[in-house]
């Protein structure tokens, strides 16, 4: 079954009592249980609902995984991964990350007693010199969010099963239909289900793919205990949207292409990130582990100045917060997505 097929018949493709082509909304928050010493498969929504389980088998099966889990957010599906480890435990991380990881990781993690040191990924040998006798895992995103930096998949997960570590990767740019960080021996895959899985920019969700049953136990019992599941109506929003996934990223990738290329010869672009143009660093490792550049461009302006009059003046595209929409989406992320991050660090990765 080639990536197209899988995508639209993936998880439960039909309503197993009725045959119905959607699996309906179970709007239920209790289930009966006819005979205590054989309790059913579904006792309480926060444990499980079988909509909820649609979506989550889908993923499951498009990303290669034993189990995965839907959250309220992405960043639930993020923090709820970092509370499968206990205070002391120490995470090596890449630097050019999501801001609201770095955000969670310096803030509410680190009053917790999680350690981190941020490393540059795309030189594996700082992951190496990073590691501690206290460090559990190695979290990675690649391309990355905003300067599509890339990481060598193969290479990262080499230095974890030397060394006895999880790997954790953010896949929320390439979808699994791009790119499979578990074939490579990665252990838990992380999405923010808001964005291209979705497409519609009308759910806020998250997920988080396991490789193993025991990991996925692990992932499950912090689900259940913290609670930050995902509602059913927006499950089976997240399952419709998640059908038209190949045609979606098809689609914005060829354009994201043609657009990355005439970007880089307008006067007043300073530079370009996108993962297949040429020159882009990293560019020959991610073809090897990805099917495609993605759906995501950055550019550089002159100056913020020079932004802000470019967002103003724009007429097509939708300015804000968030990406993966069927819609044209320009977001600065200074002021957006990385608001968070200090300027000094900003400034020292280039953002």
């Amino acid at each position: 079954m080639d990536n197209k097929t899988r995508v639209i018949h993936c998880g439960i493709d039909r309503d197993p009592f009725t045959g119905a082509s959607s699996v309906p909304v179970y709007h239920a928050s209790t289930f009966h249980q006819p005979d205590m010493d054989a309790p059913g498969a579904y006792h309480y929504i926060r444990s499980g609902n079988p909509t909820r389980e649609a979506l989550e088998q889908a993923v499951a099966e498009l990303e290669g995984g034993h189990a995965a889990f839907a959250f309220s957010s992405g960043m639930a599906a993020i923090s709820s991964a970092f509370m499968i480890f206990a205070p002391g435990d120490h995470l090596v991380v890449t630097e050019d990350i999501y801001g609201g990881t770095f955000r969670a990781l310096k803030t509410m993690f680190a009053r917790w007693g999680l350690t981190c040191t941020f490393v540059d990924f795309s030189r594996p040998e700082c992951i190496e010199e990073a590691i501690t006798p206290q460090t559990k895992a190695i979290y990675a995103e690649t391309p990355s969010n905003p300067l599509l930096k890339i990481t060598d998949l193969r290479a990262v997960a080499a230095i974890a099963k030397k060394n006895g570590l999880l790997t954790i990767i953010d896949n929320t740019f390439c979808t699994p239909y791009l790119q499979r960080p578990l074939e490579f021996g990665y252990d838990i895959v992380l999405h923010s289900g808001t964005k291209f899985l979705n497409g519609h920019s009308d759910v806020l969700a998250g997920l988080a793919v396991a490789r193993t049953p025991e990991i996925a136990e692990r992932l499950y019992n912090v689900q259940s205990g913290f609670g930050a599941v995902l509602g059913v109506q927006d499950c089976w929003l997240l399952l419709r949207g998640l059908r038209t996934l190949a045609v979606r990223m098809d689609a914005a990738q060829a354009n994201a292409g043609v657009l990355a290329r005439a970007l880089t010869e307008l006067p007043g672009v300073r530079r370009v990130y996108y993962p297949t143009l040429e020159g882009h660093p990293g560019r020959d490792i991610h073809l090897s582990q990805a099917s495609g550049g993605g759906a995501m461009i950055s550019f550089e302006l002159e100056d913020s100045r020079t932004v802000k009059n470019f967002l103003r003046s724009v007429r097509l595209p939708f300015v804000g917060v968030s990406l993966g929409g069927v819609e044209a989406l320009l977001s600065y992320p200074v002021m957006m997505s990385h608001a968070s991050m200090p300027k000094e660090e900003r400034d020292r990765l280039g953002i």
